[in-house]
C-alpha cells in the first residue's frame, strides 16, 4: 500500500478540525505539506509536514498528489484550475464553485488531466443524515409527502473570518450552509422540477444574506430547506411526514464537537449521537401504529477519505462527484433568480 502525498491549501479551522485529523490517521494517506504564509501551524501539530508559502511553491513539487483547496469559497474555482493544471488530484470544499460556469470548467479540465475531482460533502457522513436515510431507504413512512430541513444558528455577531461577511461571489449563508442541507435533498430525492425562494439579511449588522427558505418541487413532494442566524430556540434538523407516518430528528453536531475539543477519530465510539438526539418515529409496520424513538447510525467523515483512496489508488468512484457539486450550485443560483424575481423558476436538467 502506497499512502498518497496530501497537500493542504490552509490550515485554518477547515484543515485544523475537519481534514487533518482524519488524514493523518489513515494509513491510507500522508500529510505531507501545507500552504501557510506565516505561521507554521501545520508543522506544530504535525512535525514532518512540509510548509509551503505559496501555492506555486507547493503545487511545483511532484510528490504532493492530491491537494485540499479549503480556501474562502471565492478562491475554490481558481485554486482548484491550478492544481489540476499542475497534475493533482483534487478535494475542493463546499460550495465546489460560485458559478454553474466555473463548476463545468473544470469537470471537464478535470476529464482532460484524467485526475479525480470530488467535493468534501462531509455532511452525507453525519448520524444524522446518515439515519434519516435510512428511514427513507427502509421506507418505514410509506410514500413521502413532505419533508423539512433546517440547519439554525443564533448570533448576533458577525464571524470573525472576514471572507464570509464581505459581499462578493460565493459569500453568505445559503453558500455556506445551504451548501449542506441542498446536497442531502438531491442525494435523498434527485433533481426538483422547480423552486421557490426567499433570501434575505434579517440581521443589521450582517452585510451577506443570513436567511433563507427554499422550497423545492417534486412531482408528488414538496422539500423545504431553511436557515437562519436568528433562531435561539431551534426546530427539529429534519422533519419527515409520509403516507404512513412521520420522523422527525433533531439536527446534530457530534464529530464536530469532538474535534473542535480536539479528540482524535477512529475510537470504537467515534460520530455516536446520545440517546437524547435520537429521531421519533410514528408510522405503523405491519397493520400496527407505532410511536419510537429510533438510534441513530453512526457517523463517520473517514468514510469520504477511505472512499477517496480508492478513487485515487484503483480507480472507483469518487465519494461525491464534481457533478453533483455543480448540480447544488445550479440550485442555488436558481434560488437566487427566484428570490430576486420573486416568482418559481424552473430547474433545467443539464447546466448551460
Amino acid at each position: 500500500m502506497k499512502p498518497v502525498n496530501t497537500a493542504l491549501c490552509s490550515f485554518g479551522m477547515s484543515g485544523w478540525v475537519f481534514h487533518a485529523p482524519f488524514i493523518v490517521t489513515d494509513p491510507h494517506f500522508n500529510l505531507y505539506a501545507v500552504w501557510e504564509r506565516s505561521k507554521n501551524l501545520a508543522e506544530e501539530k504535525y512535525p514532518g509536514v512540509i510548509t509551503y508559502r505559496t501555492l506555486e511553491e507547493m503545487l511545483a513539487d511532484d510528490a504532493v498528489e492530491l491537494v485540499i483547496v479549503n480556501t474562502p469559497n471565492y478562491t475554490h474555482y481558481e485554486y482548484t484550475k491550478k492544481a489540476l493544471l499542475a497534475g493533482k488530484h483534487v478535494v475542493v470544499e463546499k460550495p465546489f464553485t460560485a458559478t454553474v460556469k466555473e463548476a463545468g470548467e473544470l469537470i471537464e479540465l478535470a476529464k482532460k488531466q484524467n485526475k479525480k475531482l470530488s467535493v468534501y460533502q462531509n455532511r452525507r457522513y453525519d448520524s444524522d443524515y446518515k439515519t434519516i436515510k435510512k428511514i427513507l431507504d427502509e421506507k418505514l413512512l410509506g410514500d413521502l409527502v413532505e419533508a423539512e430541513f433546517h440547519f439554525d444558528r443564533y448570533s448576533e455577531n458577525i464571524s470573525p473570518k472576514a471572507h464570509k461577511e464581505i459581499p462578493g461571489p460565493g459569500t453568505g449563508t445559503l453558500y455556506d450552509l445551504g451548501s449542506h442541507l441542498i446536497d442531502q435533498a438531491l442525494q435523498l430525492f434527485g433533481m426538483p422540477e422547480s423552486i421557490f425562494a426567499d433570501i434575505r439579511i434579517v440581521r443589521p449588522i450582517s452585510k451577506v444574506d443570513d436567511y433563507f427558505d427554499l422550497l423545492l418541487y417534486y412531482p408528488k413532494l414538496r422539500v423545504r430547506i431553511k436557515s437562519s442566524y436568528q433562531v435561539r430556540e431551534p426546530l427539529p434538523g429534519y422533519i419527515l411526514h409520509g403516507s404512513k407516518g412521520s420522523f422527525i430528528k433533531p439536527k446534530t453536531n457530534i464529530q464536530e464537537i469532538l474535534l473542535q475539543a480536539g479528540e482524535v477519530p477512529g475510537t470504537a465510539d467515534w460520530g455516536i449521537e446520545s440517546e437524547s438526539e435520537r429521531g421519533l418515529l410514528h408510522t405503523e409496520k405491519n397493520g400496527d401504529v407505532i410511536r419510537e424513538y429510533i438510534q441513530s447510525e453512526k457517523g463517520n467523515y473517514g468514510d469520504y477519505y477511505n472512499a477517496m483512496y480508492e478513487a485515487i489508488r484503483n480507480d472507483k468512484p469518487v465519494p461525491v462527484s464534481a457533478e453533483d457539486g455543480l448540480n447544488v450550485i445550479k440550485i442555488i443560483e436558481a434560488a437566487f433568480k427566484s428570490s430576486n424575481e420573486k416568482k418559481v423558476v424552473e430547474i433545467h436538467s443539464k447546466h448551460q
